[in-house]
């Protein structure tokens, strides 16, 4: 589906009677646009399971890593807390500890003894065999304290898949599920990102390197409590639609405080006089502004 096909009615009439060959005859007139979410996000779970507790409503206000819902999670909570004791546990390590310093001070007594010769070589291989284990068993128990502590990572990650964030700033669009059922592929709860709010319009190719990203555009919202303001253009389609001859450019619309309502018509003025001062506008835009001034003077 192309783009024009896409666009409001009246919209398509405004371009037309806006950027025509007898464009020179009548005054241009702002494009028609919508003031949309700048993000819309199905959030779902990607682990299968019951919903223990949902507390966010249809119009509620979300932050980023939100937690929204949470799964039942028993099985997971126990397996932290075996985790959580074997790491907090120290007495294999304290034992292995001990165990070395009493075969460290034995190998010292037994050279010792060696070099008076009160004892034989033999039993200074032996002392030095045990410290030797000793210290093997220590290495060892140390290094079951770093596997138990990333399986308590792993126990902890696993809990954590059963808590559902927000992805993003936004408001609750809308609530599927409750308390008690079981999500699948079923999204839990759309996020729309209200701040910036997202503006689409539709620009005739001859206009095609008029507008750039960072220009700002004002947009005039359709409700009778908002004054009109600038949105900054955050991408220009770099394809022109053949069939429609147009191309699309996306406004973001700076919303602090959600005053501005997403959803709501809009029309966007292009800044006639810019595009007649600026060096990369088309051959045929400021022939169509001087006849455009030399109508209005007349």
């Amino acid at each position: 589906m192309n783009a024009i096909a896409r666009m409001p009615a009246r919209l398509v009439c405004f371009i037309l009677a806006t950027f025509s060959g007898t464009a020179s005859a009548n005054p241009p007139q702002p494009l028609g646009c919508l003031i949309e979410p700048f993000r819309i996000t199905e959030v779902g779970s990607q682990i299968i399971g019951v919903i223990e507790s949902l507390d966010v409503e249809r119009g509620d206000v979300v932050r980023k890593g939100q937690v929204i819902a949470e799964l039942r999670s028993d099985v997971e909570r126990a397996a932290v807390a075996i985790a959580s004791s074997r790491v907090e546990s120290n007495a294999e390590i304290q034992a292995a500890t001990a165990a070395k310093v009493l075969a460290d001070q034995k190998l010292k007594r037994t050279r010792e003894l060696v070099a008076q010769e009160f004892l034989s070589k033999q039993a200074l291989d032996q002392a030095q065999s045990e410290a030797d284990v000793a210290h093997q068993r220590l290495a060892q128990a140390r290094e079951q304290k770093r596997i138990w502590q990333r399986e308590l990572q792993l126990a902890q990650a696993q809990l954590e898949l059963r808590r559902i964030r927000s992805p993003s700033d936004g408001v609750i669009a809308e609530r599927y599920l409750s308390p008690g059922e079981r999500v699948e592929e079923k999204p839990i709860v759309r996020v729309a990102t209200i701040d910036p709010l997202r503006v689409e319009v539709v620009l005739p190719a001859a206009l095609f390197g008029s507008v750039r990203v960072d220009d700002t555009l004002m947009v005039t919202p359709d409700t009778p409590n908002n004054a009109p303001r600038l949105g900054k253009i955050v991408l220009v389609d770099r394809l022109v639609d053949g069939p429609s001859n147009t191309f699309r450019v996306r406004l973001a619309l700076s919303n602090p405080g959600g005053e501005l309502p997403a959803g709501v018509r809009c029309t966007v003025d292009l800044g006639l006089e810019k595009l007649r001062s600026s060096p990369s506008a088309p051959a045929g835009v400021p022939a169509m502004r001087r006849g455009i001034e030399e109508r209005k003077a007349f």
